[in-house]
Formats: structure tokens, C-alpha cells, sequence
């Protein structure tokens, strides 16, 4: 039980680096938090830094969310409620990280970090949905909220052990929560386009 337990706190730990916060204070001497949507993940990078710091920002979100589950694979025993509990810490270190004063992302990227090593093909079908989704609206908070909610769902079609669906489920409540804010501003109108010009607080990962 014991490495169980040091498995979870590490993934949490590995899930507390903030990429986007990091890339912000070594490029432009500046908190990201403090410009943009005040979001420290890869769409707020993208708005403030560019494409460049955006796109290894996705990708290291992406490892820690992967790295998370391997080590709970590693160190679980063969237990699955190990690895989901590992992913779900680091996606949780990358929400609320503990080295930035708990305020950190939306959590999309480590979570397709994670669950691509949870189930690989129900992950990647969802996340070719939530891509077509995002092209044809270009709202980057749409894509993300239906990627979460079809988790769970296709989890499920696949028939995979229940640890991974209530994995998947606390996922998409996760996303949901995450972009309660969003929620309100695609119901006004207001929110932003991926490409666009700033309404407010923006959308993404």
C-alpha cells in the first residue's frame, strides 16, 4: 500500500509543473496567470507566447499525464484503480499545482496524457471528434467539454474494467468544472474563437 500511496503523491507532484508558467517566466520575464484568460495551459501559451512555446507546452502536458500512469502501472501491482488514481493525480497536480499557489489549468492535455495510456483507441476516437469539433467552431472550450463527456461513454462501449470508467467519468465532471465559465460564455455568445480577437477570458486546454 505504501507504494501505492508514493505513486499517487509523485504523479501529483510531476503534475504540479506548470509548463506554461515556467515557459512564461523564461521567455518574457512575466506570470501568464496575469495575461490572457489568466489560464496556465497550451491555449493561453499559444494567445501569449505563440505557436512555438504553445506546441511543447501541449506535448510536455501531454508526457506528465502519460508519465503519471506509467508510474502507477509500475508501482500498482497489477491493481487498475493504481494507474487511474495516478492519472487523475497529475491532471489534478496540473489544476490545482502545489509549486504555483494551486492555480494552474483546465487540465485537457495531461488529461489526453493519461487516459492515451489508459485506452489508447477510445481516447483516440474521442479525440479526432473533439479536433473536428474544435476546426469546424473554432471554440477550443466545445472540444474540450465533448472530448471529457465521451470518455466515459466510448470507456464503457469498450467494455473496459470499471476502474477506467469511473476514471473517465470523474474526467469528464472534471472537464465540465473546469469550464463552468465557458459553459456561460457559449450561451451568451461571448466566448472566443480559437484565432480570434479577445472577448474575455478564453477557451482552451
Amino acid at each position: 500500500m505504501f507504494m501505492e500511496i508514493i505513486a499517487i503523491v509523485v504523479s501529483y507532484l510531476l503534475g504540479s509543473i506548470s509548463f506554461s508558467i515556467l515557459f512564461a517566466r523564461w521567455l518574457r520575464k512575466i506570470d501568464i496567470r496575469d495575461h490572457g484568460s489568466g489560464n496556465a495551459g497550451a491555449t493561453n501559451t499559444l494567445r501569449v507566447l505563440g505557436k512555438g512555446p504553445a506546441i511543447c507546452v501541449f506535448l510536455l502536458d501531454i508526457a506528465k499525464g502519460s508519465a503519471g500512469v506509467l508510474i502507477g502501472m509500475w508501482l500498482g501491482d497489477g491493481n487498475a484503480w493504481i494507474p487511474v488514481a495516478c492519472g487523475l493525480a497529475a491532471i489534478g497536480g496540473h489544476n490545482w499545482p502545489i509549486y504555483f499557489r494551486f492555480k494552474g489549468g483546465k487540465g485537457i492535455a495531461t488529461t489526453v496524457g493519461a487516459l492515451i495510456i489508459w485506452a489508447f483507441l477510445p481516447t483516440l476516437i474521442a479525440g479526432i471528434v473533439a479536433i473536428l469539433v474544435i476546426a469546424v467552431t473554432r471554440y477550443v472550450s466545445l472540444g474540450s467539454m465533448i472530448l471529457g463527456v465521451l470518455l466515459p461513454i466510448l470507456f464503457y462501449l469498450f467494455h473496459l474494467d470499471s476502474a477506467y470508467v469511473w476514471g473517465a467519468v470523474v474526467v469528464a465532471i472534471l472537464a465540465i468544472v473546469r469550464h463552468r465559465k465557458n459553459i456561460v460564455k457559449l450561451a451568451n455568445g461571448t466566448e472566443n474563437k480559437l484565432g480570434g480577437s479577445k472577448k474575455g477570458e478564453p477557451h482552451g486546454a
